[in-house]
């Protein structure tokens, strides 16, 4: 296969940074951390967007979203916010609707798609009614699945979507609770590891075929979608620890795709996104199976910005600054508010 270039899919034009950069007139604050079970992979990607920041000149400090947020949001309001929380906090729609009510402008999409896109379930019915592949699926409340009876319930997930199976939180992200089901046996242990970090289970049919990760992002002329990044899991799992532990997992940026389905791919993920009604920037997860057609398998409002992190590797294979990038995003959220 041959591999596209990846001024193919995206300009390669440096983003130019406004003045007030250059002046030393903005003030942002990059928000990590939080209370949910992605808190330490959240702290390395707000280090490493004030680090980036940084290099550009703008004046940045790093802050947790605990209870002296919000007050000091009121005292000294930042020009801007970049969340780069994780999980809930960072995800669920609610730290955006309170930075709403504070009147501070943010990167990244408004409350309400946040909430569609962080709810699996719910964000899959959009795409797919919008006549986006999505593997088909079913959601399954904890209490739902205790009432129904297990045995029942799962031999006719089983039966219905056949074998293999993903199984994986409504609510979440980062791989935890999520496992492939190849045999039936396997099946109730699934959806226990999915219960302890959620109280609703996605249970999809599990699509073979290649990890591709596509990046969107918006730098003042629409959404254009980033290189694709491959994404090679050496236990064939792209589960926590394969996103986060080095030498478990080999990443490809751009992905090995021939050049008619990587455009393939990155209009599928531009669907995705604007479906959504998502702004700024977004990560689109996708399997392209073997004859080359991409399904979606989730939206993330908030990517992960670490070393290992999948929209700084296409940010890298696209040619851009990730500093100058993340500059022109800050730029555009106040814009918003001016």
């Amino acid at each position: 296969m041959s591999t596209p270039s990846a001024a193919s899919r995206f300009p390669t034009d440096q983003p130019q940074l406004p003045r007030a950069y250059v002046t030393g007139e903005l003030r942002v604050v990059v928000l990590a951390g939080g209370l949910s079970y992605e808190r330490d992979v959240s702290l390395r990607s707000g280090r490493r967007v004030l680090d980036a920041l940084r290099t550009i000149g703008v004046e940045v400090e790093l802050r947790d979203a605990d209870n002296a947020l919000l007050p000091s949001l009121l005292v000294d309001p930042p020009d801007a916010v970049v969340i780069a929380l994780h999980g809930a906090t960072g995800e669920d729609g609610s730290l955006r609707g309170v930075l709403d009510l504070c009147d501070v402008p943010y990167v990244g999409c408004d409350a309400r798609s946040s909430r569609l896109a962080w709810d699996k379930p719910s964000a899959k019915t959009v795409l797919r009614e919008a006549g986006i592949p999505t593997p088909d699926w079913v959601a399954l409340p904890h209490d739902r699945f205790s009432e129904l009876g297990a045995v029942a319930v799962l031999e006719r997930i089983s039966d219905r979507l056949g074998l293999p199976l993903m199984v994986k939180p409504a609510q979440g992200g980062s791989g935890l609770g999520a496992a492939v089901v190849r045999d039936a046996a396997s099946l109730p242990a699934a959806m226990v590891g999915c219960f302890a970090y959620d109280s609703t289970a996605l249970v999809e049919r599990y699509v073979p075929g290649m990890d591709v990760a596509v990046s969107v992002v918006d730098l003042g002329n629409g959404p254009q979608a980033l290189p694709a990044v491959e994404i090679v899991p050496r236990n064939g799992v792209y589960d926590y620890a394969a996103r986060y532990t080095a030498g478990l997992t080999t990443w490809h940026a751009p992905a090995r795709l021939s050049a008619t389905v990587a455009a393939k791919v990155a209009d599928t993920a531009l669907a995705a996104h604007n479906a959504l009604g998502l702004r700024d920037l977004s990560r689109v997860d996708l399997i392209v199976d073997g004859d080359g057609r991409p399904h979606v398998l989730e939206v993330n409002v908030s990517p992960g910005m670490t070393e290992t992190s999948l929209l700084p590797l296409a940010v890298q294979a696209a040619g851009l600054d990730f500093g100058k990038l993340l500059g022109s995003l800050v730029a555009r959220a106040v814009g918003r508010q001016s």
